[in-house]
């Protein structure tokens, strides 16, 4: 035989009408009642002909396409194992696979206006439902998607939205107060922040974690906002002239405080924790060997994203819509 084989090449083989082979083939409750020799006559034939169902049509007649959308917020997906949003693809690849979908991933050449994203946000609907991934939410084209009927998860806290938005997030409040705590036992009082002058959500969680750690020890809060561009390493000494021991920085994606801070403190002579103790409120393995911090579980947020979003293509109300994984404090050599 040239060609595909169809269902109308089995049903002359097996001697059957071609509703009858789709019935059988489609099996489940469709087949009920269907005779079984009949049935093994058809499945000989498929076999026989080497019959593969057309994946396209399988989908389509069952409603869905099995492909799960990702979308970042950034201008090109990472692709070094050292990025902060790799751990993140990594779980979302995996259980896509064990949830038996495929994955559709949406790129904006540009990330400059609204355009690109609204764009983007148009075409997100080719698949069952999308992932969203990113330190900036576009608000506005967001609005406009959740208005549909195409469900959607977003990786990362965002309550602007209430209940029409999921998320899959880390408890970077809690995190937080941790890494303070740990200062705070081994016995620093005067406890400096440094973050970036950013009002991203997982900013604001920070700064409430690291807020409520010094608070729940008794001790005043002080936070500076710098891009690094100003982070002297005369601005560094003058901190520790006012009596700071111990300086926490904000992890991001360029991590520009944090690096900023490095440089400072190695040009001024420093050394951490001889002169200073160090942490960051995020992935130590980031900042340098043996720098105290608290893990992100990146992957793990990836897999139960992907979860949550298959539990709302198949209808499932019962699964909570907004989720926040516990980060685990990692104490290092940079704090003493």
């Amino acid at each position: 035989m040239k060609g595909r084989p169809r269902q109308a090449d089995i049903a002359r083989l097996a001697g059957v009408s071609q509703p009858t082979v789709s019935l059988i083939l489609g099996g489940g409750a469709a087949a009920v009642g269907i005779a079984e020799e009949t049935q093994r006559k058809v499945m000989r034939a498929a076999e026989q002909l080497g019959y593969v169902p057309d994946p396209i049509a399988t989908r389509l007649a069952a409603g869905q396409n099995n492909l799960l959308g990702l979308y970042t917020f950034t201008s090109t997906f990472p692709t070094e194992m050292s990025h902060a949003y790799y751990p993140f693809l990594v779980g979302i690849e995996e259980e896509s696979a064990a949830q038996g979908y495929d994955l559709l991933m949406f790129i904006a050449s540009s990330i400059t206006g609204e355009r690109p994203h609204a764009q983007v946000l148009n075409r997100v609907r080719l698949a069952d439902g999308c992932l969203f991934l990113g330190r900036h939410l576009p608000v506005r084209e967001m609005d406009r998607l959740l208005a549909t009927d195409l469900p959607v998860v977003y990786i990362g806290r965002h309550d602007d939205f209430g209940d029409r938005l999921p998320y899959i997030g880390a408890d970077y409040v809690s995190a937080g107060a941790a890494v303070v705590r740990h200062l705070a036992g081994l016995g620093h009082e005067r406890i400096l922040y440094v973050r970036e002058p950013d009002e991203a959500i997982t900013s604001v969680d920070r700064e409430a974690g690291f807020r409520s750690g010094m608070d729940e020890c008794g001790l005043e809060a002080s936070v500076v906002r710098t891009d690094g561009s100003d982070l002297t390493p005369e601005r560094l000494l003058a901190w520790r002239a006012r009596g700071f021991t111990a300086i926490v920085t904000e992890a991001t994606d360029t991590d520009a405080a944090h690096l900023a801070l490095l440089a400072a403190a190695a040009q001024a002579g420093l050394r951490f924790p001889d002169d200073l103790s160090l942490a960051t409120l995020g992935d130590p393995s980031r900042g340098g060997a043996g720098l105290t911090g608290f893990a992100v579980p990146r992957r793990e947020m990836g897999a139960a994203a992907v979860r949550l979003l298959t539990q709302l293509i198949a209808g499932d109300r019962t699964a909570p819509r907004h989720q926040l994984l516990s980060c685990v404090l990692q104490p290092g050599e940079t704090s003493r």
